[in-house]
């Protein structure tokens, strides 16, 4: 057997190292240039020139962007259970109450069906997630939205690049926020971005981020620490160079994934949505565990489960869940597992996975 490969493999190159030593020198190490070119750059690449404002991680920003949006005690938001628990933990952590809506089969996002039955007069917004790097039904929920006058928000943490009839995610709500950790499709080392609506939401994010000021020691409103450092944003803005080439790839490795693969079920892609693939997650409908444990000692082929325990199952959130009955986050919750698709796959990788997926499939039948 060849060497083993990773379900992931974050990329930091020689240009990211010049990027951190460049900021070291230059003693501007807090927020500063760095962080305001990166915002300018992620904006114009990403999001169509909205607003955008850098914070330390995607929670931070899914957290601001709430709090800036005005959601607070006495509302709810409607969020989808089959993700991780940092969608569900904003809400709470807002003051607000998450209330868990079932998700459709074939993108893993929230069913428009089941938003509109969680709707109540409390309902503050719709916080979808783009999971997996598959855009939601943004079409049906922002005619909810719309119709219900309700906020629609948008948790784009592992879709950067991702697209509905050309219009990229994070443009479709009041504010859209992605998640820069490690094993995202890009990275800053740490760290998130909020896009917002207009330049009002985001000078409330940014007093947000900084303690509540604008001008030291001027501060307007209660606010956290939630920057980002100059060093991460040195990072981001070469990453920024490179996401596009990456995103190909992925795509790329999707379709030999989607065309070679048999015995199990590949994700299928919704009209007009583009998928930039953070993850390529299949379903197992029988003994998924055992399935990704013949993957790892007989093929040496890595994978993931994101996500094993639904967000209404979990102890911190369950409390906001009571008699709530979401029969295909469970399936999912029980079928998903998640292949290598990242950039750094050779075609003897792919040979490889798709190898070892259709023989331990053919075992199984």
């Amino acid at each position: 057997m060849s060497g083993f490969i990773p379900a992931a493999k974050p990329i930091i190159g020689n240009e990211e190292r010049e990027a951190v030593d460049r900021v070291l020198r230059s003693g501007m190490v807090a927020q500063g240039p760095e962080v305001a070119a990166f915002e300018r750059e992620f904006s114009s690449h990403f999001v169509q020139g909205r607003p955008v404002i850098a914070v330390n991680s995607g929670t931070a920003g899914l957290h601001l962007g709430l709090l800036a949006s005005g959601v607070g005690p006495g509302d709810e938001v409607i969020v989808p259970s089959f993700t991780f628990a940092a969608t569900g933990n904003s809400v709470v952590l807002a003051g607000a109450a998450p209330v868990f809506a079932d998700i459709e089969w074939e993108t893993f996002t929230l069913d428009p069906a089941a938003v509109e039955a969680a709707l109540t007069p409390r309902t503050k917004g719709i916080l979808p997630v783009h999971l997996y790097g598959h855009p939601a039904r943004l079409r049906e929920l922002q005619e909810i939205a719309a119709r219900r006058g309700i906020a629609l928000y948008e948790d784009a943490a592992q879709a950067h690049g991702a697209a509905l009839d050309g219009r990229p995610v994070g443009t479709f709500g009041t504010f859209g926020t992605f998640s820069l950790y490690p094993t995202k499709n890009m990275t800053s080392g740490e760290g998130g971005m909020i896009a917002t609506v207009d330049e009002a939401l985001a000078r409330t994010a940014r007093l947000l981020r900084n303690q509540g000021m604008e001008r030291q020691y001027e501060n307007e409103i209660v606010g956290f620490n939630a920057r980002m450092t100059d060093i991460h944003a040195a990072i981001g803005r070469v990453q920024l160079t490179k996401v596009d080439a990456w995103t190909a790839t992925r795509r790329s490795n999707a379709a030999f994934l989607d065309a070679n693969l048999r015995g199990v079920v590949t994700p299928p892609v919704a009209s007009g949505a583009k998928h930039v693939y953070h993850q390529y997650t299949i379903r197992v409908p029988e003994d998924r565990d055992g399935f990704a444990v013949a993957l790892k000692e007989e093929h040496g082929v890595g994978s993931g489960v994101y996500y094993p325990i639904p967000n209404h199952r979990l102890p911190s959130l369950a409390g906001f869940a009571r008699d709530v009955h979401l029969p295909e986050t469970e399936r999912a919750a029980r079928e998903v597992l998640s292949l290598p698709v990242h950039p750094s796959l050779s075609q003897d990788d792919l040979e490889r996975i798709v190898a070892a997926v259709n023989a331990v499939a053919g075992a199984g039948s």
